[in-house]
Order: C-alpha cells, then structure tokens, then sequence
C-alpha cells in the first residue's frame, strides 16, 4: 500500500481534506474526506503514521474493512445489517412455477457442437412458422422534455436516456395512460428519472384531473445514489421508493396503495432480464391470485375507473373481483422497456406456456436466452480485434462463442439470430398478457443508434385499446 501512495506523480497532490491515499487502479487519489489533523480516510487510517488501530474486513460486507476496536458499534449501524422485513416483502410471491421441469444451469454455447447450434437454428425458425408478432417502428417523443433535450451541458450518454424517457412518455400519452388521478409503479427505478419526467408531464400539460391524487411508486433493489425523489414535495403526490426485489413484492400490501386504490399504470425503462417477468406477475398475476385486479372490462371515463368496484367477468375464466380483497384499482395498462434478454431465466419467465406449445423446454429457453446476446454483441469479429457495438452506456454481457460458432454463421446471421430469439421471448410475454385480457404491442421506441436495446412492450386492457385505437 506504501507504493501505492508514492505512485503518484509529484505533480498529483490530494484535495485539501481529502484522503491521501492513491489509489493505483483508479489512477487518482481516494475521494473521502479526513478528520483535522489526519491525512488519510478511514478507510485507509492504517497509512497513518503511529496508528494503533487495526484495519479488518467487515463480517457483513466484505467490501469494505472496520477498526478492530470499533468493530460491535459497526455492526449496530452497518448498512448490510439485518432488518426487519417490510409488510409487503413476501418470499418468492412472483417467482413464478417451474411446472415440475428440472431448473437447468444457463449454458454456454461454446459446449455446443455444429450439429447441436443446427438443431436449435431450425427449432428457432420452426417457431416462428404460423406465428404472428409483429414489430412497430415507432419513435415518439414528449415536449416536457424538449428544453432538456436541447440542453447543451448534457453529454452523449445523458442524451441518449432523455431520448428513451421522451419516446417512453409519448407512449403512454398516446395510449391514454398519463394522466392524473393514478398509481405510476416504476420498476426497476433506479435514481427515478422515468417517474420524475412523468410528474413533470402531468404537472405542465392539462391532463384529465380525476382528483388531485398521484402515485408514483418507485421499485428499485439497490441503495442507489443521486436519486431525484427529493424534488417532489408537491401537495397530493405521493412520491414513494420501496427498496425491495420485484420477485418478493405484493403491491396489494403497501398501505398507502391500499388507502387511495387508484388505477395503477406499469413502466420501466431498461427492466433487465427477468426483471420483466417478475414485473408483469407483481402487477398482474399476483393480484389476480389473491382476488384483486384485473382489467377494466368496458369503456370507462377515467373518473370512473378509480371508482368502479367491479367491472364484469374476469377474462379466461378467472372469478376475481378487482379492489375486493386486494385493495389494487384496475390496471390500465403498462410500457415497459425490455432489455438482456441472455439474463431471462425460465423459472421466472411468464411465457413457459407458449414456448411449450411449441415443442419448446427449458433446454432451448436456456439455449436462446444465451443466443439473444448475439443481437448486441454478433457483429464482432472474432479471434483477434475483437469488436463491440453495445452502447456506450449499457451494459449488455459479450456473446459467447467459438470457431464452431464462428464457422457455422456469419456476423450478420448472428445478429439476425438474435434478434428472433429476443423476439420469441417476448412473444411469450405477449401471449401472457393477451390470456389476461390485454391487448399487447412490441415496437421499436427509439432508433437503434440510440441504443441496441429498443424494444417496448405495451398493453392495455382489450376493451380499452380497441377505444384508443
């Protein structure tokens, strides 16, 4: 660690109060701030010189260390600590079923042979014999973003993400679904961007007032940093963060959900793998299993969805009442941006139906899944020099691939191969929503030089989409 510190050149000196430590792999000196009258952070007290205290690695989060002699006041405030569980945390309430079918590890395909990579290329094409899933090009946008937009302090990458959140809320302009009087769960939320730009919306344009009543209700894991929540303290928006893993949240036990029972409205920008699936259980199957939403059933005015206590018989026979037991309002639809398809995963995955139908299992999902990855990443070169055309600000894992790969398909045929495998998945989620009485969409949201990654998924209750038509 001593070279460390003297790594640096003569010429690269801390900040007044910041940690003189010089940290080699990040060619720069540790940002955090010192006590008066120490050099070093923390983190780091160990370089200082007459220290006493030892320096180890914290029991419950390796990642960063703790004085010895401080190390049970640590524990007491550690973030990693154990807490209580939140009311609406429910083990495993989204995790879906395997239907008896043995849960296989993801491949890889560098273990397949030609022979094996030829059978899944034609089980693939076989699947999309008589199918019907069609892809829309259509870029929208929103003026509450314009100013932003032409912003010159924003960056490439700062660009891009406004781009995707204009397009996103054109889209539920477009299909009726912005508008006040409603519960916005964003999942996958992030610092919240998505659901700041969507107050921002209703806040300037004049939108159906159905009461003063907003929900936005952020869904994120991770502790996330430079969150935009603080910005909305205005009066009748409830602008709430829930720090949990979509897998184990029961929407219909968040009190505040609860209390107002507003129509709820589905969005995500980028909702990773799985994370899509898990999605559209939480908002849709969940429910409907303990006796609570489902879609609106005929044309109603929005002032009349948040109040309508029943709205008919529930589509393919399942005998639920929406807001009875579960205190969810309907759900008006939802705009959802897919993304990583390769991190799909088929116990969670809300399509195991269609794919069965098809002569498809578990083998050939795990197979595609990995395939999908070849629509990002398949026009790389490969052996030496290898090329990546993944965006500047996604993160999307490489294809795996070998000679046999290589040699059996060219780039152009990998990427075209993976795109059908990105497109079969999500025809499965397509297939979900219409046994559940939505009228779903996939289409192309924003250009492609934006981001490799842009696919939307739309829907809204089948009655209510032929009227928006």
């Amino acid at each position: 660690m001593y070279f460390s510190i003297m790594a640096a050149s003569a010429s690269s000196v801390p900040v007044l109060g910041q940690c003189g430590f010089y940290v080699e792999k990040k060619k720069r000196f540790c940002k955090m701030v010192v006590r008066s009258g120490k050099r070093f952070c923390g983190e780091h007290a160990i370089m200082e010189e007459g220290g006493s205290s030892r320096r180890i690695v914290c029991p419950l989060d390796p990642k960063h260390t703790v004085s010895e002699d401080k190390l049970d006041k640590h524990l007491k405030k550690c973030n990693n600590r154990s807490r209580a569980k939140p009311v609406y945390y429910v083990e495993n309430i989204n995790a879906g079923v395997a239907d008896g079918q043995k849960m296989l590890q993801q491949v890889s395909l560098c273990d397949f042979s030609r022979m094996q990579l030829e059978s899944l290329v034609n089980k693939l094409k076989s699947a999309f014999t008589g199918l019907q899933c069609d892809v829309e090009d259509r870029v929208l946008s929103h003026p509450v973003l314009h100013e932003e937009l032409h912003n010159p302090k924003n960056g490439v990458s700062a660009y891009k993400h406004l781009k995707q959140q204009s397009s996103i809320l054109g889209h539920l302009e477009a299909m009726g679904l912005l508008g006040n009087g409603r519960c916005f769960v964003e999942f996958g939320a992030g610092r919240g961007k998505l659901s700041h730009w969507i107050h921002e919306a209703l806040k300037t344009q004049d939108y159906p007032q159905t009461g003063r009543d907003l929900q936005l209700v952020l869904v994120e894991r991770c502790s996330t940093r430079f969150k935009v929540d603080g910005k909305h303290q205005d009066v009748g928006v409830h602008f709430e963060r829930l720090q949990v893993d979509i897998q184990h949240l029961d929407l219909s036990k968040v009190t505040f959900i609860r209390q107002k029972n507003l129509p709820l409205v589905g969005v995500g920008k980028h909702l990773c793998g799985a994370a899509t699936d898990l999605a559209l259980r939480c908002l849709l199957e969940t429910a409907e299993r303990r006796g609570g939403t489902k879609p609106p059933q005929k044309n109603l005015r929005t002032s009349e969805l948040a109040a309508e206590p029943d709205s008919g018989p529930a589509p393919d026979g399942v005998d639920v009442v929406a807001g009875s037991d579960s205190g969810l309002g309907p759900v008006l639809g939802l705009a959802v941006a897919l993304c990583c398809h390769h991190r799909c995963d088929w116990l969670h995955y809300v399509g195991q139906q269609f794919f069965l139908q098809r002569g498809l299992g578990p083998e050939e999902f795990s197979a595609f899944c990995r395939m999908s990855s070849w629509a990002t990443c398949g026009r790389r070169q490969t052996n030496q020099n290898r090329i990546s055309l993944r965006g500047e600000d996604e993160e999307h894992e490489p294809a795996d691939e070998n000679d046999t790969v290589a040699g059996f398909l060219s780039a152009p045929e990998r990427e075209h191969f993976g795109r059908l495998c990105k497109l079969l998945i999500d025809c499965g989620r397509i297939h979900f929503l219409q046994n559940r009485g939505f009228d779903s969409k996939l289409m192309h949201y924003v250009d492609s030089q934006v981001t490799l990654e842009n696919m939307l998924l739309t829907a809204q209750p089948r009655t209510q989409s032929s009227h928006q038509g």
